[in-house]
């Protein structure tokens, strides 16, 4: 199921977003994460972080009036892979 950002970004924002991982984990953690953007795509990836329980990415760029699909896959201290979807709307504010 996709998770959405409730407040769009606007083009020329340089901002972070952010998954809290806490509840389905579970109490296992975090040991990577990698983020898929949409190809084609002028939205820009900048730097990945992760904690044990949290993935951010930093985003700049897109386009007004287009909604974006951003994949984020982790794998656990347990050795499980989950991925969660993350929705972005793009609006000139």
């Amino acid at each position: 199921m996709a998770k959405p950002w409730d407040d769009p970004k606007d083009p020329e924002e340089v901002l972070d977003y952010v998954i809290d991982w806490t509840l389905p984990l579970a109490g296992d953690t975090i040991v990577s994460s990698v983020w898929t953007l949409p190809e084609d795509t002028d939205l820009i990836g900048g730097e990945e972080t992760f904690t044990p329980t949290t993935v951010t990415i930093w985003l700049s760029g897109g386009t007004a009036g287009k909604d974006y699909a951003l994949i984020n896959t982790i794998t656990t201290a347990a050795g499980r892979t989950r991925e969660q979807t993350g929705k972005l709307r793009c609006r000139t504010k």
